[in-house]
């Protein structure tokens, strides 16, 4: 939708060259998922997180024969909240909670885990009928300390509930946080930003430092510049803190921007789990080895057992 806020704008002001502001340009780790190529991005050995960000999936793009789908059985997280965005497809997201949610292209799943939640992620069986399209982003957040025993939860935001600006040859989706002075109206514990960005060729995309203290970007589609060094598609650039950055698309392009607060600590993350307290991810699996993790309504015959 197009916001009719005047604060809401895209200025672009001259900005260093990506030698000075780039810290590290990781390459995600690629992988086959039941037929689906997942680009891993993050952890990685150069950074396990900016901001709350610890885990990052690119799925897709894939198109599936007729009568498949996507089929990731139930299985337990604590610790943090997936963040699930579509670039095309639809997913049905069933957890222990109850929740049956179908998810489409431009919109958002939050799932906050806490002390422990079950999921499942298929394609509907509607969309087997045909040969169905997958492709999306699916992050983890890490929670903070005070909330990784908290309460499992929840949220569904259609395209309709994001806000988003066009301006200049490019749309900007906001996801989570605050940024060209639009708001998300999804909550995180922790301060936020992320966003979906669509350039054509030849627009300039402002990614300024107050924005938030840990930054990056990741190429989705096509090829941007910074100064005069290129990122191509599937490279996640971590930038340094406190320099401003303009993004120039040399061709039609799509990324997602992300950042926040650091985290208050180092985390673990093991199997599903993520935490600041190995005890924690030991118990977890245990519990999940001896069945005593709840069971996913609409999806209780299967599951992923422990690895």
């Amino acid at each position: 939708m197009q916001d009719d806020d005047q604060t809401a704008a895209i200025h672009v002001a001259p900005a260093p060259a990506a030698r000075a502001a780039v810290e590290h340009v990781i390459v995600p780790r690629v992988s086959d998922l039941g037929g689906l190529q997942v680009r891993r991005a993050l952890p990685a050995q150069e950074t396990q997180m900016i901001g709350p960000f610890i885990f990052f999936d690119e799925f897709g793009p894939a198109e599936f024969l007729l009568g498949e789908g996507l089929d990731i059985r139930p299985h337990p997280h604590i610790g943090l909240s997936t963040v699930t965005y579509m670039f095309e497809g639809e997913i049905m997201h069933r957890d222990s909670l109850g929740t049956a949610q179908t998810i489409r292209a431009g919109e958002l799943n939050l799932m906050r885990s806490g002390r422990g939640i079950v999921h499942s992620e298929r394609t509907p069986q509607a969309a087997r009928a045909g040969r169905p399209k997958l492709h999306g982003i699916q992050t983890w957040m890490a929670l903070p300390r005070a909330l990784e025993d908290g309460d499992p939860a929840f949220v569904h935001h259609g395209a309709q509930d994001l806000p988003a600006l066009e301006d200049e040859g490019k749309r900007v989706t906001l996801i989570l946080g605050s940024m060209y002075g639009l708001a998300a109206g999804a909550r995180t514990p922790t301060q936020t930003i992320y966003a979906d960005a669509i350039l054509q060729a030849g627009a300039a995309l402002p990614f300024d430092a107050s924005a938030a203290e840990e930054r990056g970007f990741y190429v989705a589609q096509g090829e941007v510049a910074v100064g005069d060094d290129r990122f191509a598609a599937g490279r996640l650039v971590v930038l340094r803190r406190g320099e401003t950055i303009s993004l120039r698309a040399t061709t039609d392009a799509r990324l997602i921007l992300l950042g926040g607060e650091p985290m208050d600590g180092p985390r673990y993350v093991w199997w599903n789990f993520v935490s600041s307290r190995k005890e924690a991810m030991i118990a977890a699996a245990h519990a999940w080895e001896r069945g005593e993790m709840p069971k996913v309504p609409g999806d209780e015959d299967d599951f992923i057992p422990m690895r």
